[in-house]
């Protein structure tokens, strides 16, 4: 018996040391879980009993620079579920599909998810809503949301931007301020027991949201519409791949007007194509900018004292510069001119020089110091950088051509930037968007000051060059850019569309204009830029300056400036006749011509023409050859590239009475290449026409100076200003990517 009860105490005192040592652990897991997972149990059994419904802040008015609304948020509802107090999902489904015109399954497959929260349908109308809320389905709810409005339609779009779904900025001005905008969100709490149904007496919390700030743009609403109607009539004459029209206050870097064509209505921007809406060409396009850019290169000249302003220039028709003959846009050249004569005729081989005196190194000094190869840090998104060629690769040939706005790429708000700098007295200012952002409670939470980049050039140099641009305007190529009452000073630009190859394409030319004013005291400076303009017009001066002198014309009288009646006028002034009545011409054949020749035939007949698809000769012509039109109508040229085959023999073309340029591009555009001799217009050729030579044959061409008149085809009017490389063709990039 003993030996048992030995056994027994033994089993006993086990059991109680187990049992003691269970009760520790479980001790210790409850002290672990009370004081080190309780509060996080709390927060876990909340959640599982608590039911958050969002509700969205609204996002902050946009307003013009004097208050007035341009972007407001209207408030909407938005359809949501919960799906544990729906009781008839499928009989719930099919009321809900008709008011809100879904689709029954698709409603239904949302109100049955394992979710504690479905939307429905967001930003519904509110006769839709209404019906809803009638119908009083049980899980069924609403919330409060806002829908951005754009009170103008389509003022501004690229500027302005959108909004996605969810309120989010997308593009413009709403992606870039979207954290000022967007406010914070609250939220409704609800408490539910186990099985999803509403406590009445339980938690019922709202978290009100706090509306985003507001803000106030440098935009003038009324020089807006300025723009935007000069840039529907460009669209309606010209019919342009582009068109961009910038206002700037040139003393405080502040955009009083942008615009750009194409354009769409942000209030319904997915109507409109990706391509309209995805990028600013403001602030995005690369373009050649031909004659304008000679006012950088007349600046960097002028503060570097690298051009004595009492010599005489010589302009032949040509400069050669290492192994290329670079032209002037005027055949057979300006002849001798003074120092103010070449900026006033844009001469290229004149520019070219002075270009050369400055230097690379000094040249690229001003081209960094004016803002090019860089984004200017305006308030917006897709901003491009320019393109330049690298300063260790440039070549004086690069130089030369840079001085004249070619092998250089740049932004429309790049130049504009850069020619305020001059009219302000030689500051770089950086481009401003937004003036002010205000809270809910109209407190000014942030202010935009002028902030100054750099000095470009010193103020006596800014106002010399005032000086000679104005007369530009007044004697020189701008003269349509003239503004009657006021001084304005300027620079014409017409320069070649540069294609993929990195080759200039034919008959696609960059017209532009961008000038100042007042000279004594600018208030505004504009630029014009109109890309690809149809119609055979592309000259800077007869397509750009005279919606420059419309915008700012009314920009300063709108900015109360008196019209002053002694001031000079341009010496020859442009008055409007009223036209005959056209006559009656036939339709020539051009089909299968070189598209240069084909335009050369088109305006012996007085017709003007526009161009289709890709390639250098006329595949088909609407109307047909020996049509009956009037004088001015538009002749539609499909073209198509010329067949490569280097076998085949081509026929030698007249080239009596063409000029160098003209007889280069069509020689170039039949594989031949031209060897001239003299200057003027062609007198006699080394193959005679009609006769069939290789692809690569060299034709002799003989130019002389023409008895009287100027060269057939050539109609400037005394103020085209076309920069044109040597040979009809483009000087190639070296070195970096081409311009798109």
């Amino acid at each position: 018996m003993q030996p048992t009860r030995i056994i027994m105490r033994k089993r006993i005192i086990f059991l109680l040391l187990a049992s003691a040592a269970v009760l520790f652990l479980l001790s210790l897991r409850l002290v672990y879980i009370q004081f080190f997972l309780g509060e996080q149990l709390r927060k876990e059994a909340l959640e599982n009993r608590m039911r958050d419904i969002p509700v969205e802040a609204k996002r902050g008015t946009i307003y013009d620079r004097n208050g007035k609304e341009l972007v407001i948020s209207i408030s909407v509802d938005s359809v949501f579920a919960i799906p544990s107090q729906i009781k008839n999902p499928r009989e719930t489904a099919q009321k809900v599909a008709v008011v809100l015109d879904m689709d029954v399954d698709r409603v239904y497959r949302l109100i049955t998810k394992p979710e504690s929260f479905v939307w429905i349908k967001r930003k519904v109308d509110f006769r839709t809503a209404q019906e809803l809320k009638s119908l009083k389905l049980p899980g069924i709810e609403f919330v409060e949301e806002s829908r951005r409005g754009y009170l103008k339609n389509g003022l501004a779009a690229h500027v302005l931007g959108f909004v996605g779904i969810d309120n989010q900025g997308l593009t413009g001005i709403e992606n870039t301020c979207d954290i000022d905008l967007r406010g914070i969100p609250g939220r409704i709490v609800m408490e539910y027991d186990a099985v999803g149904r509403q406590i009445p007496t339980a938690v019922h919390k709202y978290y009100p949201p706090v509306q985003g700030h507001a803000l106030f743009l440098t935009l003038d609403e009324t020089i807006q519409y300025f723009v935007e109607r000069e840039l529907d009539r460009l669209v309606d004459t010209y019919q342009p791949k582009y068109a961009v029209i910038i206002v700037m206050d040139p003393q405080t870097g502040e955009i009083l007007g942008m615009g750009n064509r194409p354009t769409f209505d942000p209030n319904r921007w997915a109507d409109q194509p990706q391509s309209v809406w995805d990028r600013n060409p403001a602030i995005w396009y690369n373009y050649e900018p031909g004659s304008t850019f000679k006012i950088i290169t007349l600046a960097a000249a002028l503060e570097e004292g690298a051009v004595n302003k009492n010599r005489r220039f010589y302009d032949p028709g040509y400069i050669k510069v290492a192994d290329r003959n670079i032209r002037c846009w005027k055949d057979g050249g300006h002849g001798s001119q003074t120092f103010e004569e070449v900026i006033q005729h844009s001469c290229n081989p004149g520019f070219i020089e002075i270009g050369l005196g400055v230097g690379i190194d000094p040249f690229y000094k001003y081209l960094h110091g004016f803002g090019f190869g860089t984004p200017t840090g305006i308030s917006l998104p897709g901003e491009a950088h320019g393109i330049m060629i690298p300063q260790k690769q440039a070549t004086n040939l690069n130089l030369a051509t840079m001085s004249i706005g070619q092998s250089i790429a740049v932004t429309p708000i790049q130049l504009t930037t850069a020619v305020a700098a001059v009219a302000n007295g030689g500051e770089l200012l950086q481009p401003q968007l937004v003036k002010k952002v205000v809270d809910h409670d109209g407190k000014v939470v942030r202010e935009s000051k002028p902030k100054v980049v750099r000095r470009v050039v010193s103020n006596e140099t800014a106002q010399e060059m005032q000086a000679l641009l104005e007369s530009v305007v007044l004697r020189g190529t701008g003269m349509n850019a003239y503004v009657d009452g006021y001084r304005v000073a300027g620079k014409t630009g017409t320069a070649q569309v540069v294609g993929p190859s990195g080759g200039y394409v034919s008959g696609r030319y960059v017209s532009s204009f961008v000038g100042f004013g007042p000279v004594e005291n600018p208030r505004a400076v504009t630029l014009v830029l109109v890309v690809e303009p149809q119609g055979g017009i592309y000259f800077g001066s007869q397509v750009a300056a005279p919606a420059f002198r419309n915008v700012m014309q009314d920009v300063l009288r709108y900015m109360g400036l008196q019209a002053r009646e002694d001031l000079p006028r341009p010496e020859r002034q442009w008055i409007w006749v009223e036209p005959e009545e056209p006559k009656d011409v036939k339709v020539p054949q051009v089909v299968n011509l070189p598209l240069d020749e084909a335009v050369l035939e088109l305006r012996a007949a007085n017709l003007n023409f526009i161009t289709r698809g890709e390639g250098n000769i006329v595949h088909e012509q609407v109307p047909e050859t020996g049509a009956t039109v009037k004088e001015g109508t538009t002749v539609i040229l499909n073209l198509r590239p010329e067949p490569v085959d280097k076998r085949r023999p081509v026929t030698v073309p007249d080239l009596t009475g063409l000029t160098i340029k003209q007889a280069g591009t069509l020689l170039e555009s039949l594989d031949l290449l031209l060897k001239p001799s003299g200057s003027g217009v062609a007198a006699e050729q080394s193959v005679a026409p009609g006769q069939k030579v290789d692809k690569g044959t060299v034709i002799k061409v003989k130019f002389e100076r023409p008895a009287a008149g100027g060269p057939p085809g050539q109609e400037t009017n005394g103020t085209g200003d076309r920069d044109q490389a040597p040979g009809g063709m483009a000087l190639e990039f070296q070195g970096f990517d081409q311009p798109s």
